[in-house]
């Protein structure tokens, strides 16, 4: 009799390998799937430790092109930015990872999935409910929410000892003594020392920016071109270096901001399970891409549109976060967001210095700018004795108010 397959998203860490073994104890067939999203691994080293605990075969799938051009620049087009300040690195590749886990198990005519993340965070809602929207028959293997796994592991050196019970390799060095989860749009550290969010994060925490204080006393300035709200070409104007792939576009943003300490933020964050969360990330190339979007949208976007595509860009980025990217809802606003696109044309220049994006121009052959018209100088046929009317309409229930206030005594 065959065993009931099951393919497990592994990244080749303890948590992971611990369960890939596991499963194989409890009667399945493992097969694993690694998936690049920008992370720096040996994936060859990676592929092999899961081939050495007990996986019968190992998907490595890169994903970063994807990556970039389905998730990360849709992100941007919406200006997304979960309660204001996180530019959402983590919430965007886990429904890439997970749909790409959901192809696989089709191929491999899978019966369950399974998954490390842990029943207190985010990324169980992620998967799991991109897991049920790409097929609702699918079996899912939780296995920090399962009893029995849970009454084997109740710590850390649970795990410890049952690697090396069964010979899983494991890094002999201490844990730093916080977590991180790196890919192509940023890296994000919480956990162990951050776990006090009055306790300032240490600087050799930071992986990827230099220190907005140890970076080039000179601005660094470059010019990004858009095509439909889409970053085409970045040139850097210092030294001529143009970049136009997607991916290698976004690498060289990337690389330009760590350089010039850009990205680093420090919040507490409202996790969709209820539970407050302190995180630290970095999270370069994307801060200066919003930056760049959002300019050339103030010149070439009508102003109730842009209404509307706020008020979208705030139910983007909670649906993001929450695990809602394969949903109705974000399909209408992927059509609304594209919609608002279409004329969001045109270059924006900036300067980058000591962790600050700074705009010093943009041009739009669809700019809805009209300079006489703006101009304090120029009559450019706007007869001003037109506001007198203009206010008044305006003033009407302003007056209003105030009346039914005095008549009231309630003022």
């Amino acid at each position: 009799m065959s065993k009931p397959k099951v393919v497990l998203a592994y990244s080749g860490g303890l948590d992971t390998s611990i369960i890939l073994k596991w499963l194989i104890d409890e009667g399945y067939d493992v097969v694993a799937y690694v998936a690049d999203v920008g992370q720096k691994e040996d994936f060859e080293a990676v592929k092999k430790k899961a081939l050495d605990c007990g996986a019968s075969k190992v998907y490595v799938e890169d994903l970063k092109k994807e990556f970039v051009t389905g998730y990360i620049f849709k992100a941007i087009q919406a200006n997304a930015l979960y309660e204001g300040r996180y530019l959402l690195g983590t919430s965007l590749a886990r429904p890439l990872i997970a749909k790409r886990h959901m192809e696989i198990a089709a191929k491999e005519n899978a019966g369950y999935v399974s998954h490390g993340a842990t029943g207190k965070g985010n990324d169980q809602v992620r998967f799991e409910l991109t897991y049920y929207a790409m097929n609702p028959k699918i079996k899912v293997i939780s296995p920090w929410k399962d009893a029995k796994f849970l009454a084997q592991f109740k710590g850390r050196q649970d795990m410890i000892a049952y690697a090396q019970k069964h010979n899983i390799p494991i890094k002999a060095s201490i844990a730093k003594p916080y977590s991180t989860d790196p890919n192509l749009m940023h890296i994000s550290y919480e956990s162990g020392v951050l776990e006090d969010p009055a306790q300032a994060p240490p600087e050799d925490l930071f992986e990827w920016t230099v220190s907005p204080q140890k970076a080039p006393d000179k601005t660094t300035t470059i010019e990004i071109l858009f095509k439909d709200g889409l970053p085409v070409k970045v040139t850097n104007k210092d030294d001529n270096t143009t970049k136009t792939e997607p991916l290698e576009l976004f690498m060289y943003l990337n690389d330009l901001g760590a350089k010039n300490g850009i990205g680093r933020i420090d919040i507490v964050e409202n996790r969709f399970v209820g539970i407050k969360s302190r995180g630290v990330y970095e999270t370069p190339g994307a801060t200066i891409l919003r930056a760049a979007h959002l300019d050339i949208e103030g010149v070439a976007m009508d102003r109730e549109v842009m209404r509307l595509r706020d008020t979208f860009a705030i139910r983007f980025s909670d649906l993001c976060y929450n695990g809602f990217w394969f949903s109705p809802e974000m399909e209408f606003i992927h059509a609304a967001i594209d919609k608002s696109q279409e004329l969001i044309d045109g270059w924006v220049r900036l300067q980058l210095y000591k962790g600050n994006v700074i705009v010093t121009g943009r041009y739009s052959p669809s700019s809805l700018y009209n300079q006489e018209l703006a101009s304090m100088d120029v009559e450019g046929g706007f007869n001003q004795m037109d506001s007198i009317g203009f206010i008044k309409i305006n003033a009407i229930r302003l007056m209003a108010d105030t009346a039914i206030k005095k008549k009231t005594g309630k003022n």
